[in-house]
């Protein structure tokens, strides 16, 4: 390949030939096998029986999980093809209702793997407890389970626009360990989600090899920029979705239509008041503290009728919530609070949760460290809202996977007696 994955240092960058489908696969190989004689570890810690797959269901592997939005996107997708959307919907806003059914989806995830410990007992907080939890680094995993389903949106610190953008970041490469366990399984469909900034990193290069990449593993990719508050998240979120049908699949994707917007049949822009207008008298804890010169750069503050910022991964980042008066550009890359600083704080871990779509009931964990200020504490839950997939626009991408893997199933029943839909 043309891209460098082991000195040090921004490198030279050269755009990739283009390489036939055959050169990429075995390159790509090369590259895996570099990256597999450097693991250490090589052991994946768990055995064949310690996977509980229902031959009724579409079995989900999920990598990079974090605290599970994507997940819990795809199961709440799965069950609406089952119960319907509206059924689906509505248990999904009490905990004890959802638990009643949501067994009945259509997927069913048996493995998760992260290294975030704090984000993996929030899974385990929130999530079957049949599902093999992982704590361990992707690239140590030696070999992944079966699954019809893999899904994950692998880190994108060297991609992102708001980072240093080095093109040769040793991140940047943890998405071959996705396409190893993709080479490995080979399941039906899988889902990636990652930051914009992808696509324009060397120029669209880096892009172009990743999509080259998948697509050298077996199936047909389907890409797309999608905006969130398009999808009803109350929040303007730029990701790429990346979705790969198996080649010998009957099977053709298609990116769902926005349901939100200013454009006539469509539904408004789900707005702050409607998602935490409830919140103002009791908004939980948020994390404290001044706000420093390159936070003070910009606008960090929307009003109740708009939608949120990107939610970040941290709380010291977190906007700022819309009640008292709008930020005020005094110069350039100046902004002040014209009613104090004292009269504004950042959106609560409770007001993140709800823009993130996760509903009330979605537990987080803070993690088990007494050494740790609250703040530092509660930063771990940032973290862990911030990095997740909005669960409505999970549903919303899954769906026609789920709507799919429904028919899928009720023809293999007729076939071959195995398969059956939930009751």
């Amino acid at each position: 390949m043309s891209i460098k994955l082991n000195e040090r240092g921004r490198g030279k960058f050269k755009p990739a030939p283009d390489y036939k489908p055959e050169e990429v696969k075995q390159l790509l190989m090369e590259k895996i096998n570099d990256e597999l004689e450097s693991i250490i570890e090589a052991d994946s810690d768990f055995s064949h029986d310690d996977i509980s797959y229902r031959k009724e269901k579409m079995n989900l592997v999920s990598l990079f999980s974090g605290a599970g939005g994507l997940d819990l996107g795809l199961e709440l997708a799965g069950l609406a093809a089952v119960i319907g959307e509206e059924a689906a919907l509505e248990a999904f806003r009490d905990k004890e209702t959802y638990n009643k059914v949501r067994h009945q989806s259509i997927f069913h995830t048996v493995y998760v793997n992260d290294i975030f410990p704090e984000a993996l007992q929030t899974y385990e907080m929130n999530h079957d407890k049949e599902i093999y939890i992982h704590q361990k680094d992707i690239r140590k995993v030696k070999e992944f389970p079966m699954g019809d389903i893999v899904l994950g949106g692998f880190p994108c610190p060297g991609f992102s626009e708001a980072g240093p953008r080095l093109i040769d970041d040793e991140r940047n490469f943890l998405y071959l360990h996705y396409i190893r366990c993709l080479m490995q399984t080979q399941p039906a469909i899988f889902i990636g989600e990652n930051v914009k900034g992808m696509m324009t990193l060397g120029k669209g290069e880096v892009f172009k090899q990743i999509v080259e990449d998948f697509a050298a593993a077996g199936y047909t990719l389907y890409t797309r920029l999608v905006n969130a508050r398009d999808y009803g998240v109350g929040q303007i979120r730029e990701r790429v979705i990346l979705v790969g049908v198996r080649n010998d699949l009957d099977f053709e994707y298609a990116f769902p239509n926005p349901t939100h917007g200013k454009e006539k049949g469509l539904k408004p822009f789900v707005t702050l008041e409607e998602i935490i207008g409830d919140l103002r008298e009791n908004p939980g804890p948020y994390f404290t503290g001044s706000y420093s010169t390159i936070f003070m750069s910009r606008n960090r503050k929307k009003r109740w009728d708009e939608q949120s910022f990107t939610i970040q991964a941290s709380g010291r980042q977190a906007p700022i919530h819309p009640g008292g008066l709008p930020m005020e550009k005094v110069e350039t890359n100046k902004w002040i609070f014209p009613d104090g600083e004292e009269n504004n704080r950042r959106l609560s871990v409770k007001e993140i949760k709800r823009i993130q779509t996760f509903p009330d009931w979605y537990e987080f964990s803070m993690g088990d460290s007494q050494k740790l200020q609250y703040n530092s504490k509660l930063d771990k839950i940032y973290k862990q809202v911030g990095n997740a997939v909005p669960v409505l626009l999970a549903k919303s991408i899954a769906q026609p996977i789920a709507d799919w893997a429904v028919q899928y199933a009720k023809e293999k029943a007729v076939q071959s007696n195995q398969l059956r839909l939930p009751v």
